[in-house]
């Protein structure tokens, strides 16, 4: 494992041997791994802040997806209770909108299966966002977030049933999301609580 990590820290392709058009900035992985975590977020990719600080969720986000979790900075930022493993580790650069542009996809096709086989500890994952579901869910996952979303408990009695790591998608905790949650009201008062106590059991 840490030798793992160090690679994956020092990992240059999508700057030097990219699939398409290189990264547009110097690459900075950004992931909190241990052998003991027994929970982890798969999310998309570093924005902005986080490409600056080296830090995940150090944003926003962060503070909202704490909030569902019902923890603070100091567990959270623990990597021997919770891991922290984006689909794309580097900031992947904005688009023509100033948007945040799709996770790389050499992160996937070069670490992320090496990364999960050498975390057999991790008991449940949290997925955000469609590039993380896509991975983790694969063909089960529905044709729309919100329909994915609104499937969790699916997943969740699947996952069980099949003796695997419990997997729980989750929308984006951005704050542009507002709409979609006062939209979506079953997702606080259903899924959160589930949320909260199993991060409470696990951490």
């Amino acid at each position: 494992m840490p030798a793992l990590v160090e690679d994956i820290r020092a990992c240059r392709i999508c700057a030097d041997n990219p699939d398409k058009l290189p990264l547009p900035h110097d690459p900075r992985p950004v992931l909190q791994v241990s052998e003991t975590a027994r929970l982890c977020i798969c999310g998309q990719a570093p924005g902005t802040r986080v490409h600056k600080s080296g830090r995940p969720f150090t944003d926003p986000s962060g503070d909202r997806l704490r909030d569902w979790m019902g923890i603070g900075e100091d567990i959270f930022y623990d990597p021997q209770k919770l891991a922290i493993i984006p689909m794309g580790f580097c900031f992947p650069g904005l688009d023509a909108k100033g948007g945040d542009l799709p996770p790389r996809p050499e992160c996937r096709k070069a670490w992320h299966d090496d990364l999960f086989e050498a975390l057999p500890q991790i008991e449940l994952i949290l997925v955000i966002g469609q590039y993380a579901q896509g991975y983790h869910l694969g063909k089960s996952r529905k044709k729309s977030l919100t329909e994915t979303v609104a499937h969790w408990r699916d997943f969740w009695d699947e996952c069980s049933s099949n003796n695997k790591p419990k997997v729980l998608p989750l929308p984006h905790p951005s704050w542009r999301n507002n709409a979609w949650i006062k939209k979506n009201p079953w997702f606080e008062t259903d899924l959160l609580p589930v949320l909260k106590q199993e991060v409470a059991r696990l951490v």
